[in-house]
């Protein structure tokens, strides 16, 4: 396998999809001159041209209405959203229009577009550059939301979520752009709602998706220093939620931590927590617990960005309350 950066298992699942269907095409801030705010889209403009890798002015409504349309005559748009905190200046068009057209028109309109940009925080941007709304798109029937946490599984679901026939909100993470990591060579799906056991244990799970898998990960091996063997599992999509593979985890570790950088309330961890519940508690030896982010806007000292996120320390605390230590 080769070694590549997030943001290079990216751009070969674009390219890749746009040489095989000429009906797709990328739009978006930056995507085309400046080669992607994010250098995400670097060099395409010069093998696809003008008409296939198009700037836009900062005009979220409007560029995301055109994807749209496009959809619906039969082009496969990629909209990128230079944050998904600025997808919320688009987000009628995302919800009431590309959400609901299959529906609404009977069938007759499949909404092949994908949404994609970086979520959550990235740093020190403050409350409006920091959000995650993951759990807001999951929310919405006719949405699919992938959350990718590494090259690999970036770019094979990137892939399926182009050749896809739903709206699909891919959402990758600014931290992680220049992360590195084994892709394989040649083609590749991975299928949407299909999650990853990173890692098999017996004693207790722990679940997670995006940037916060690093967390989560190396908790793991903080717990495995102390004897406790810990289940890994990497969501990959939180619309749809691959319920089964969470409940056969539960069912064999009897204890759950979830790790999610989004707000307590509503939250996609809300909706695993009753869930598993509701299908696996008999199963139980503990009360789910979740480490979100604090319910606070995030702020721009970076003490407080750590003391607010998700980190290891607060996972390996819950991970003591569930095992009673």
């Amino acid at each position: 396998m080769r070694e590549i950066q997030f943001r290079e298992a990216l751009r070969e699942a674009m390219s890749e999809e746009m040489r095989r269907d000429e009906k797709i095409f990328l739009m978006g801030e930056e995507v085309a001159e400046y080669n992607g705010a994010y250098k995400v889209s670097q060099g395409m403009l010069d093998e696809f041209g003008a008409d296939r890798v198009i700037d836009t002015p900062i005009a979220e409504l409007g560029f995301a209405g055109i994807g749209v349309g496009a959809a619906m005559n039969g082009l496969r748009p990629i909209i990128e959203f230079m944050t998904f905190n600025f997808s919320l200046v688009a987000i009628d068009q995302v919800i009431n229009s590309a959400a609901k057209m299959m529906s609404m028109s009977g069938g007759q309109f499949p909404m092949p577009i994908v949404f994609r940009g970086p979520t959550g925080n990235a740093g020190m941007l403050s409350s409006q550059h920091s959000q995650n709304f993951e759990n807001w798109y999951a929310n919405t029937p006719g949405l699919k939301v992938v959350v990718p946490s590494n090259p690999a599984d970036a770019k094979g679901l990137l892939k399926s979520s182009i050749r896809d026939n739903d709206p699909v909100i891919f959402m990758e993470s600014e931290l992680m752009y220049g992360d590195k990591g084994e892709v394989p060579d040649g083609e590749y799906l991975i299928p949407i709602g299909q999650a990853h056991i990173v890692k098999e244990g017996s004693d207790v799970t722990l679940l997670s998706f995006g940037k916060m898998m690093k967390i989560v990960n190396e908790a793991a091996e903080e717990l495995a220093k102390k004897g406790i063997n810990a289940e890994v599992i990497d969501l990959r999509s939180v619309r749809p939620i691959d319920y089964k593979t969470i409940i056969d985890s539960v069912k064999k570790t009897n204890r759950l931590v979830i790790i999610e950088e989004a707000w307590p309330l509503a939250s996609i961890s809300t909706d695993i927590a009753f869930n598993v519940q509701k299908d696996a508690f008999d199963y139980l030896d503990a009360p789910v617990k979740r480490v979100n982010s604090m319910d606070l806007p995030l702020p721009y000292a970076p003490t407080l960005i750590d003391a607010i996120l998700p980190n290891v320390k607060r996972t390996l605390e819950a991970v003591d309350a569930v095992m009673y230590r």
